[in-house]
């Protein structure tokens, strides 16, 4: 089963857009950064790892999050990537600025799996009206 012609990804012309916009970087390691890239598109033995959007959106977060692609700016790149990801997609975040951050250091913190992102995201998301 191959990805979701219908998804549309970012890529990493939209997060140096999101670097030079928010003013955070430089870049340290864009190899980094194109890995959190493509980890939602991943597909093993033909199928999905992340065959749901907010799964792949999760996975998105979790790899900027973690990897530490920038010197400065992780989670911001991470957040914004996702909110974008997710918008590009017809969801959006709701969630209030200290819900929002709290989250946010959790992830970079290691503190959440993957399911646990996605968990978040599935009670914090709603359609672009």
């Amino acid at each position: 089963m191959s990805s979701d012609p219908r998804i549309r990804y970012i890529d990493i012309e939209d997060i140096a857009s999101l670097i030079a916009h928010l003013g955070i970087g430089p870049i340290r390691d864009v190899g980094l950064i194109e890995s959190s890239l493509h980890r939602p598109r991943a597909v093993v033995f033909g199928m999905e790892t992340y065959p749901d959007l907010l799964e792949k959106a999760a996975a998105l977060l979790h790899s900027l999050a973690r990897n530490h692609a920038l010197f400065d700016g992780n989670k911001r790149i991470a957040w914004a990537s996702m909110v974008l990801f997710l918008r590009l997609n017809g969801l959006r975040v709701r969630a209030n600025t200290l819900e929002n951050l709290e989250f946010m250091l959790e992830c970079a913190r290691g503190d959440l799996e993957l399911e646990q992102i996605t968990d978040w995201l599935r009670e914090h998301s709603d359609p672009v009206a």
